[in-house]
């Protein structure tokens, strides 16, 4: 288990030096095209050290790659996007601790993303009046109406949303544990619209929302949440990640990536079908 930066750097390096193999370069060649020495070239494909997006761009176009979609998701694990601007949420970096920043660059880049949550509904999903409540529970601070760090932290998080109407949007698979539906956060009305929000976000067609009821019984989830991100241009680059109280871990090994990809497959033939899933949420909600 490695924190988010050191798993992107060895993403980055592991990806950079299969489309240097597969020119048919050696490190030693690829280094002498872009003016460095090889020892550059090999502390960035091992992992050892970062990289910056200008010096990705140069390997890129000595390696010939002309894949707009693969030279996004590699900038991206290098800091940037492909036009090399910085990202929304660094506005915010006084606020957000370096491995929930790195978690909102990898949102901003999977095409898919799979969760499991058990207590707190995912925060793609959220209302702001519910973003609120969690927010200040987590950080255990006081809504008094001048919290700026409070107010900073749920705007990044109605933020990320965006993400959901993005074009292509982030395909989201989430499996509810009934637990997240019945625990009142924010007060009967807070809830109530929060309810009311999942039954629409379940009807977007690039939204799959199943709720695993109680009468499911023990099931593989209730060791904890996780969120598995996929992206497009290759399986390489997906990683799970674990949420904790004052960290987050990633994995990317694949046989943590096998494990929890199957745990979430098994979790989504217990839980409720969609259509099910939505009339379970509408009388939850009729009910609050």
């Amino acid at each position: 288990m490695q924190h988010g930066p050191a798993v992107r750097r060895r993403k980055l390096g592991a990806e950079l030096r299969a489309l240097r193999t597969g020119t048919g370069l050696t490190s030693g060649e690829a280094a002498r095209l872009v003016g460095w020495h090889q020892s550059k070239v090999s502390r960035i494909e091992t992992g050892a050290s970062g990289v910056k997006p200008d010096d990705v761009r140069l390997l890129l176009d000595a390696y010939g790659v002309r894949d707009a979609r693969l030279r996004e998701v590699l900038l991206a694990l290098a800091g940037s996007d492909a036009a090399g601007r910085h990202h929304w949420w660094h506005a915010y970096r006084g606020v957000l601790p370096p491995t929930y920043r790195d978690f909102i660059s990898l949102e901003s880049q999977a095409s898919a993303m799979r969760t499991l949550e058990i207590s707190v509904v995912p925060g793609l999903l959220q209302t702001p009046e519910y973003a609120r409540a969690v927010t200040r529970a987590a950080t255990g601070g006081t809504d008094d109406g001048a919290d700026d760090r409070l107010d900073a932290l749920v705007a990044v998080r109605l933020a990320r949303q965006e993400v959901l109407r993005a074009d292509p949007p982030l395909r989201l698979s989430a499996v509810l544990d009934e637990a997240v539906l019945r625990r009142e956060i924010g007060g009967p009305e807070v809830m109530r619209r929060q309810l009311e929000r999942l039954l629409e976000a379940a009807r977007l067609p690039q939204v799959d929302l199943r709720v695993l009821p109680f009468t499911a019984g023990e099931h593989v989830g209730i060791t904890g949440p996780f969120v598995i991100f996929s992206f497009s241009s290759t399986s390489d680059l997906d990683v799970v990640v674990l949420d904790h109280l004052t960290s987050s871990l990633y994995l990317e090994r694949k046989e943590d990536l096998q494990a929890y990809t199957e745990a979430f497959d098994t979790l989504r033939l217990h839980a409720l079908s969609p259509e099910e899933s939505l009339d379970f949420i509408a009388a939850i909600g009729g009910g609050v």
